[in-house]
C-alpha cells in the first residue's frame, strides 16, 4: 500500500477553511477572531475566491497596510474586483468596524513568500529576519502626515494594452478621485500612446514619484508634452532617460527643448541618481543641465551619447559631482580630447567613487597617462572597467601598475591588448595568452588581485564580449 507523502494541512489552515466554509464568516464573526487568524484567513479566502469573505476581511482588516500585490497571483481578476468592492465600503460609505485600521491598499512589488513569512509570524508572534530585515514602506512624501485612504502602485507602461487587473484599478480609481490619494514611488515608461500616459498621469500625484524611467523613442513634440509632468515630480531622486535622438530637429528647435526641458530639471531639488543613455539634446548644452543640480549627485550615468570637449570640462566643474559613487561615461568618444578634465573630475571624486566605467571611449595610450595620477588615488574603488579602449600592452602594464594600491578592488575589466590583434583586427589567441600570462605574472609581483578580465571585442555570435580570467574563458554564447 503506498502512502501520500503529502504535508498535511495544519490546523491553522483547518481553522480557515471551517469559517469560510458555506459562507459562515460574518462581520460579528471577524469583530471576535483574534488579530493573528487574518493573515491566513485572508490568503484562503484570496486564493480560493470566497468574494463575499473578502469583502467582509477587507472592513475589517485590523493592520495598517493591505500588501496584496504577492497575492494577485494566486487569484483572479474576480477576487481582486471584491476587494475593491470591499474598500469601497470603507472609502465611500465610511463603513468602519471597531477594530478597523485598514488606510493603504499597498500594490507594490514584494517577495512573493512575504504572506507566508508574515501570516506565521504573526500567527506564532514572533519576527523572523525576513520580517525584521524588510524595509518598511513609508508614507507618501507628498502628504505632510495627512493620510487619506492611500493606494500605493509601482507603474510599468508598455507598448500595447494595460493589463485587466491595472485596468480594473485605474477605472476604480478614477470614479473615486477625490476620495483616494494614488501615489506611485516607480513610474517605467516603456512605450505606450501619450495620451494614455498622460490620463494615468493626471490620477497619479506626481509629487510621490521617487524614481522614473523613460526609453521611448519619442519625437521632440512628445517629450515637450512630457517636461512639464517631469517638473512636478519634486520628491524625484532617480530619473533614467534614454534613446532619446532630436538631432533631426532643427538647432532652433532643439534650443527652445532644452530650455524647456532645464525649466523642469530646475525644480528637482532631492535628485541624487541621473542616468542619460543615447541623450543627443546633450551635445554642446551639458553645462545648462549640471547648472540645474541643486544637491550633490551619488550617480551619474551619461552612456553612449555625443559630447564636445566643452561638455567634459563643465562636467568636471561641476559642484554637484564631487561626491560621486558611480561615474559611468561607457561608450562617449574621448579619442580626440584633453583628458585633464576627466583627470580633474576623478580628483574631484577620487574619496568617494566606488563604480568607475569607461568602456568604448576610444582612448588611446596618449591619453592614458594624464588619468593614471587620479586614478591610483580613488581609494574607495571597488569595480573599474576599462573595455573597449586600444591601448597597448605597455600601456596596459602601466595601468595595472598604478591600481596596486586600491585595495578596495573587487572586479577589474581591461581591454586584450592592441599587441594581440593582427592587422585585420583578429585576435591572435597564441599571442594574447602570452601576453595575458606576462600581465597577470606581472600584477601578482605587485600584488594580489581578486578578479581581473581581459576582453576581446563584441562576438559576431552573441553580441557580447568574450571574457578571459586567469585560468578560465567567458562568453555568453
Amino acid at each position: 500500500v503506498k502512502m501520500s507523502i503529502r504535508t498535511p494541512p495544519r490546523l491553522l489552515e483547518l481553522a480557515a477553511r471551517s469559517l469560510l466554509r458555506k459562507q459562515a464568516l460574518t462581520m460579528s464573526t471577524l469583530e471576535e477572531l483574534p488579530t493573528e487568524l487574518f493573515p491566513p484567513l485572508f490568503m484562503e479566502a484570496f486564493s480560493r475566491s470566497h468574494c463575499e469573505a473578502l469583502k467582509l476581511m477587507v472592513q475589517a482588516w485590523p493592520f495598517r497596510r493591505l500588501p496584496l500585490r504577492p497575492l494577485i497571483k494566486m487569484g483572479c481578476l474576480e477576487t481582486f474586483q471584491a476587494v475593491l468592492d470591499g474598500l469601497d465600503a470603507l472609502v465611500t460609505q465610511g463603513v468602519r468596524l471597531r477594530r478597523w485600521k485598514l488606510q493603504v491598499l499597498d500594490l507594490q512589488d514584494v517577495s512573493e513568500n512575504f504572506w507566508m513569512v508574515w501570516s506565521e509570524s504573526v500567527a506564532h508572534e514572533c519576527f523572523p529576519n525576513a520580517m525584521r530585515n524588510r524595509k518598511p514602506v513609508q508614507d507618501c512624501p507628498s502628504m505632510r502626515g495627512q493620510q487619506p485612504f492611500t493606494v500605493f502602485i509601482d507603474l510599468w507602461l508598455q507598448t500595447g494594452t494595460l493589463d485587466e487587473y491595472l485596468t480594473c484599478l485605474l477605472l476604480w480609481i478614477k470614479q473615486r478621485e477625490d476620495l483616494l490619494h494614488l501615489c506611485c514611488k516607480k513610474l517605467r515608461i516603456l512605450g505606450m500612446p501619450f495620451h494614455n500616459i498622460r490620463s494615468i498621469l493626471k490620477m497619479v500625484n506626481l509629487d510621490c514619484i521617487q524614481e522614473v524611467e523613460v526609453n521611448c523613442s519619442w519625437i521632440l513634440p512628445i517629450l515637450a508634452q512630457f517636461t512639464p509632468y517631469l517638473g512636478q515630480m519634486g520628491n524625484l531622486q532617480k530619473l533614467d532617460l534614454s534613446h532619446v535622438d532630436v538631432s533631426h530637429y532643427v538647432s532652433t528647435k532643439q534650443k527652445e527643448f532644452v530650455t524647456q526641458f532645464n525649466s523642469q530639471f530646475l525644480k528637482l531639488r532631492y535628485l541624487q541618481k541621473l542616468y542619460m543613455n543615447s541623450v543627443s539634446f546633450l551635445k554642446g548644452h551639458l553645462d545648462q543641465l549640471l547648472s540645474c543640480l541643486k544637491t550633490p549627485l551619488k550617480i551619474l550615468a551619461i552612456t553612449n551619447c555625443v559630447l564636445l570637449e566643452s561638455d567634459l570640462r563643465h562636467l568636471s566643474q561641476c559642484p554637484s559631482v564631487s561626491q560621486l559613487k558611480t561615474l559611468d561615461l561607457k561608450g562617449i568618444r574621448l579619442a580626440n580630447f584633453c583628458l585633464v578634465p576627466l583627470q580633474v573630475l576623478l580628483e574631484k571624486v577620487a574619496g568617494t567613487l566606488e563604480y568607475l566605467d569607461l568602456d568604448d571611449c576610444g582612448i588611446v595610450d596618449s591619453q592614458v597617462s594624464t588619468i593614471l595620477p587620479a586614478l591610483s588615488r580613488c581609494f574607495e574603488l571597488t569595480t573599474f572597467s576599462f573595455c573597449g579602449n586600444p591601448i597597448s600592452m605597455a600601456t596596459l602594464e602601466n595601468l595595472l601598475c598604478h591600481t596596486i594600491r586600491l585595495n578596495n578592488l573587487c572586479l577589474e575589466l581591461y581591454p586584450a591588448p592592441r599587441d594581440s590583434f593582427d592587422a585585420d583586427g583578429t585576435l591572435c589567441r597564441s599571442r594574447f595568452d602570452q601576453l595575458r600570462a606576462e600581465l597577470m605574472g606581472r600584477v601578482r609581483d605587485l600584488r594580489h588581485p581578486k578578479r581581473i578580465l581581459f576582453c576581446t571585442d563584441y562576438c559576431a555570435d552573441c553580441g557580447n564580449r568574450t571574457f578571459y580570467g586567469l585560468d578560465i574563458d567567458q562568453c555568453c554564447c
